[in-house]
């Protein structure tokens, strides 16, 4: 199934973006633009693909969702330090593309330094949280006690073994129901994912971190469509 409904009004969608039922609102995280740039300067070079990549499947969920509002979950640039002049070129293409189909809010991330001053002139205010349908939307590195909670910054995803060694890597959604926690997974396709384990020094985000987060459901994403893969306690049973 290409989408799933987790709570009322609530949906995930193997395009890793999550909407919301008023508008609609279409929610992403984690864009990363800049990435290969920021990479060269510390000598690693890779194709230039991450912000062509991103525009063709915004344009793809775009078209098919057709939301009122597209929440940017934060960590939009990736270098932490002033934007060059690439990037912020790259940043203005992005959030001009989403803004000629719908309301664009720009929440801040913990690379998000400078951020105002790329999209000033662009009528645009960084926002370090967002409200909607009750629920509280940032980024997830700082965690102001909100719940029920839309985060991204964990990039998460999980590890299933394979029957004969091996296994395979999925990013994923995570659901920590009992405590009103939901984690996005990442838009840029460079962010392969931080394994999540039973083991709090994996975690990054607070919110996630502070709920009972062995419990909560995971959903892989994965070209089939959204796959509900139980809780990440149950994931050592799965095998692929």
């Amino acid at each position: 199934m290409r989408s799933l409904e987790i709570r009322p009004g609530v949906r995930i969608t193997n395009d890793k973006c999550l909407i919301l039922d008023e508008g609609p609102t279409l929610v992403i995280g984690d864009l990363h633009l800049g990435y290969e740039r920021a990479l060269e300067q510390d000598g690693l070079y890779l194709p230039r693909i991450n912000t062509g990549s991103i525009r063709d499947a915004l344009n793809d969920i775009l078209s098919l969702y057709e939301p009122e509002r597209v929440v940017l979950l934060g960590d939009v640039k990736h270098d932490f330090r002033r934007a060059g002049r690439e990037e912020s070129a790259q940043v203005r293409e992005i959030i001009n593309l989403i803004a000629e189909a719908a309301q664009v809010v720009v929440v801040k991330g913990n690379h998000d330094n400078y951020i105002q001053n790329i999209i000033s002139d662009l009528g645009i205010l960084a926002v370090d949280h967002i409200d909607v349908m009750g629920y509280r939307m940032e980024h997830g590195h700082e965690d102001t006690g909100h719940r029920p909670v839309i985060i991204g910054h964990e990039h998460p995803s999980v590890r299933i073994p394979g029957s004969v060694g091996g296994g395979m890597k999925i990013q994923c959604f995570v659901h920590a129901a009992k405590e009103g926690v939901i984690v996005i997974p990442p838009f840029s396709p460079f962010s392969s994912g931080n394994d999540l384990v039973l083991d709090d020094s994996c975690v990054m985000a607070p919110a996630l971190r502070s709920c009972e987060y062995a419990d909560a459901e995971i959903y892989g994403v994965t070209d089939m469509g959204i796959m509900d893969l139980g809780t990440l306690r149950s994931l050592s049973d799965v095998r692929v």
